[in-house]
């Protein structure tokens, strides 16, 4: 096993990530923007090495530097936890052209995935199923000429990156035209490529993903489902496991896709097949080449620990359980507390209790710089039924105390306390007050 890594984040993930390390006897590097000084990341990690500015491209996006800290204080592996450069393709061959091991999989397959376009073209060979839509439109006349065969409504989507960026829904060919460009702009803007293709537009639809682990030696095990249906502008907010909604035989199904798609790209390490679910069927959407936020929820439930194992797969280590080894127990719920406004924390209080953790970066007396996401932290809970752990999450949640920064704590109480969350009959669309 290596014996130190960086870790390229910053964060709950970057303090996440090190704890893992510190349970495993593995030192740990943390870089960190000029911001970040006072982080508690940095505060945890063994070293620490400062790589830029405040601002993302000057530190956190900045490839070189990072690589430079690796080698400078003997890393052997970095990880790069979500967002940033964690699927960059060219971030993990620099990796590998400086014999450092990336904790995520191979650059060829980050480049095949990330490039949505192709990765439908893969997935649809491969026998997974797909939303009906267009490969690559390069003008607004091919468009137009796809849209006639797609139907509307539609949704524009950006080939690259992901967090809701480059997605533009149609409801008629009038408006065809203004949303093209604007999400090709902003796909630009974003990450850089303007490319864009067509989907046909499902409406009341549950956004269900499958996480995934593959090792080297083509072992690939599903670990069951995430329900993330409750978000807000395409970004998540309240994630849990299982869905209030799957039968086995549709999970069985989704399971057996996300196996088939994993293996037609030699996937290794952890990721997650995102879905979209419409009544019966099920259409493959995106497939993220990385850890995701949301992964707690499926710890939870399977008791395996996801960022150890990127870890031990990443050096080479076979995973020592198999598909029938896999068994949710229980239910587990996730709600993303997002701040509105920077600020400094004040009285700071973290609800406690069996089964119940708030993975965060957060400390009494830390500032939240405005350089960076909102997210302040993941609160998560597990309990024996669904029914439970929304009592138990919406207890914690009235628990939980972050003075000085405002935040989304109250809104959160309102989507588990809301009829369409308890039912589990709710979708994309989803409103409070549902």
């Amino acid at each position: 096993m290596f014996s130190k890594l960086l870790i390229a984040n910053r964060g709950e993930i970057a303090v996440r990530v090190i704890r893992a390390c510190k349970e495993m006897g593995i030192s740990t590097v943390a870089v960190h923007s000029t911001a970040d000084e006072d982080a508690l990341h940095v505060s945890l990690a063994d070293q620490k090495v400062c790589i830029g500015g405040p601002y993302s491209r000057e530190s956190y996006l900045n490839a070189k530097n990072i690589v430079s800290a690796a080698l400078s204080t003997g890393a052997q592996a970095i990880h790069p936890g979500y967002g940033f450069l964690s699927e960059n393709a060219e971030f993990a061959d620099l990796c590998k052209q400086h014999n450092l091991i990336f904790v995520g999989p191979s650059s060829e397959v980050i480049s095949q995935m990330g490039d949505k376009d192709r990765a439908r073209i893969i997935m649809k060979a491969a026998g997974v199923p797909v939303i009906p839509g267009s490969e690559i439109v390069n003008t607004i006349e091919e468009a137009k000429a796809e849209a006639e065969k797609i139907g509307f409504p539609l949704l524009i989507k950006a080939r690259a990156g992901g967090g809701g960026k480059g997605i533009r829904p149609v409801a008629d060919a009038e408006s065809l035209p203004a949303a093209f460009r604007a999400a090709s702009e902003e796909a630009k803007q974003a990450f850089g490529d303007g490319g864009l293709y067509m989907e046909k537009f499902l409406s009341k639809v549950k956004h269900v993903e499958i996480q995934i682990l593959a090792d080297e030696h083509g072992n690939v095990v599903a670990l069951g489902e995430r329900e993330c249906s409750v978000q807000r502008n395409n970004q998540k907010l309240v994630e849990e496991s299982p869905s209030p909604v799957l039968t086995p035989e549709i999970r069985k199904g989704m399971i057996d896709a996300s196996i088939l798609a994993a293996k037609a790209v030699n996937y290794t390490n952890a990721g997650t097949l995102e879905f979209l679910l419409d009544g019966d069927n099920f259409y493959f959407m995106e497939m993220n080449t990385r850890l995701q936020v949301e992964h707690p929820v499926t710890e939870m439930v399977t008791g395996i620990d996801i960022v150890k194992w990127q870890l031990r797969v990443a050096d080479g280590v076979p995973l020592d359980f198999k598909q029938k080894d896999i068994k949710l127990q229980g239910a587990s719920i996730e709600c993303r507390i997002n701040a509105s406004a920077t600020g400094k924390v004040g009285f700071y209080h973290v609800p406690g209790g069996p089964r119940t953790r708030f993975d965060t970066a957060l400390y009494p007396g830390y500032v939240v710089p405005p350089y960076y996401d909102s997210m302040l932290g993941k609160l998560i809970v597990h309990a024996n039924t669904r029914e439970e752990a929304i009592r138990k999450m919406k207890a914690a949640l009235s628990e939980l105390v972050i003075d000085g920064v405002l935040c989304n704590i109250e809104e959160q109480i309102e989507i588990l306390s809301s009829p369409a969350f308890c039912s589990g009959q709710y979708f994309t669309d989803f409103k409070v007050g549902d």
